[in-house]
C-alpha cells in the first residue's frame, strides 16, 4: 500500500471512480485515503461514500489536500477550472496526473505560463478495465515528474493497469486503441452473446463464455508475444470450421470495419 499518501480527483465522473476503484480494491490506497470533487456535491457524496473516500467542495480544497492529483473533468473544463488553481500544483512536491484527452504536456505548461517550471505533470489516457486491475494508462513520455515521483507513479498505476509510455504525437491513436476500443469490444461480446442465444444458450453463459475468452486471448498474447496472426492460425485446422468463419468474416470487411472506426475518430 502506498504510505501516506492523499490521490485527489478533480472531477468524480465514470473513469475517475473506476480508478478510484481499482486502487482500493487492489490495496494501493486506503479508500480515506482519497478526495474528490465535483459539480454536483450531493452525487458526489454518495459515489465517494462507496469507497469511504472524502468529498470536497472545490478544486482548490482538493489541489490542497491531495499528494497527487488527478485531473478528471471534460477536456474544454480545464483552462477554467485548472488555470486558477495552479499556484497549488507548485506546493509541497505534489503532483498532477491528467486523465484528460487531447492535452499533452506542452499544452498544459502554456497553460500554466511562469508556474509551469515549478508544477510536475504527467499526461496519460486510461480505460475503464483499470476498475479491475485490468486496465491500461496510455502515459505520455514527455513529462515533468522527478525521478521519486516517477517510482510513485508507477507504485499507484502499476498494480492496476498495464503503464504503456508514448511519445505525444501517438497518444491520440494510443488512446483510441486502448481507450475507445473497449466500446469495440464490447459490441463484439454483445454480438457473441445474441449469436449464442439464437442457438440456445442462456444468454449470461454466452457474455460469460466470450468475456472470458477475450481475457484468455489477451493473457495469452501477453504471455507470449506470439504475433495474431500466429494465434489465429493455431485455431484453424485445415478444412475445420473456425477457418470457415474466419473467412466469411474476411469477406464482411471484418478487419477493414475495425480499421474504419478507428479512422472515424482519429480523423
Amino acid at each position: 500500500m502506498a504510505q501516506n499518501i492523499t490521490i485527489g480527483f478533480i472531477g468524480y465522473g465514470n473513469m475517475a471512480q473506476a480508478i478510484a476503484q481499482g486502487l482500493v480494491d487492489a490495496g494501493v490506497v486506503n479508500g480515506g485515503d482519497i478526495v474528490a470533487c465535483a459539480a454536483h456535491y450531493d452525487k458526489l457524496e454518495a459515489s465517494t461514500a462507496k469507497l469511504g473516500a472524502r468529498p470536497l467542495h472545490s478544486a482548490r480544497e482538493v489541489a490542497a489536500a491531495a499528494d497527487v492529483v488527478v485531473i478528471a473533468i471534460k477536456p474544454y473544463q480545464i483552462e477554467s477550472v485548472i488555470k486558477p488553481i495552479a499556484d497549488e500544483f507548485a506546493k509541497n512536491g505534489r503532483f498532477v496526473v491528467s486523465i484528460a484527452a487531447g492535452w499533452d504536456l506542452a499544452k498544459y505548461q502554456k497553460l500554466f505560463g511562469d508556474l509551469a517550471q515549478s508544477i510536475h505533470i504527467q499526461c496519460t489516457i486510461p480505460n475503464t478495465p483499470m476498475a479491475v486491475g485490468k486496465g491500461v494508462l496510455v502515459t505520455e513520455t514527455d513529462n515533468t515528474l522527478t525521478d521519486m515521483q516517477t517510482e510513485v507513479f508507477e507504485s499507484l498505476f502499476g498494480p492496476i493497469s498495464l503503464i504503456e509510455r508514448v511519445d505525444t504525437a501517438h497518444m491520440t491513436i494510443a488512446m483510441v486503441v486502448a481507450g475507445c476500443a473497449p466500446a469495440f469490444t464490447d459490441m463484439y461480446i454483445e454480438a457473441l452473446g445474441d449469436a449464442g442465444v439464437q442457438y440456445g444458450l442462456q444468454r449470461a453463459t454466452a457474455y460469460r463464455l466470450a468475456a472470458k475468452m477475450i481475457e484468455g486471448v489477451g493473457a495469452l498474447y501477453m504471455a507470449t508475444g506470439t504475433h495474431p496472426g500466429a494465434m489465429k492460425d493455431a485455431v484453424c485446422s485445415p478444412g475445420g470450421t473456425t477457418i470457415r468463419g474466419v473467412a466469411k468474416l474476411e469477406k464482411d470487411g471484418f478487419r477493414g470495419a475495425v480499421i474504419d472506426a478507428v479512422d472515424t475518430i482519429v480523423g
